[in-house]
């Protein structure tokens, strides 16, 4: 899916938000196709994610951790 960010949107890189979920960057391609995180494309083909997104999704997961945790 392409989509294109607006001018003040900020994006990550695939090792960026791998090293927020601390995960390997393969990982969070696999995500991206199977539809958990938008991605976009560079004119050269690489990936970049939503920096408000990807917190979104952050945020879903850290709470989630803790409720297990307890």
């Amino acid at each position: 899916m392409v989509v294109r960010p607006t001018e003040s949107e900020s994006l990550l890189t695939p090792a960026e938000v791998a090293a927020m979920f601390r995960v390997d960057p393969k990982t969070v391609t696999r995500w991206a196709k199977a539809g958990k995180l938008s991605a976009i494309r560079t004119l050269g083909g690489h990936r970049r994610y939503r920096e408000s997104e990807v917190k979104e999704l952050l945020g879903d997961v850290i709470p989630a951790q803790r409720n297990a945790r307890d």
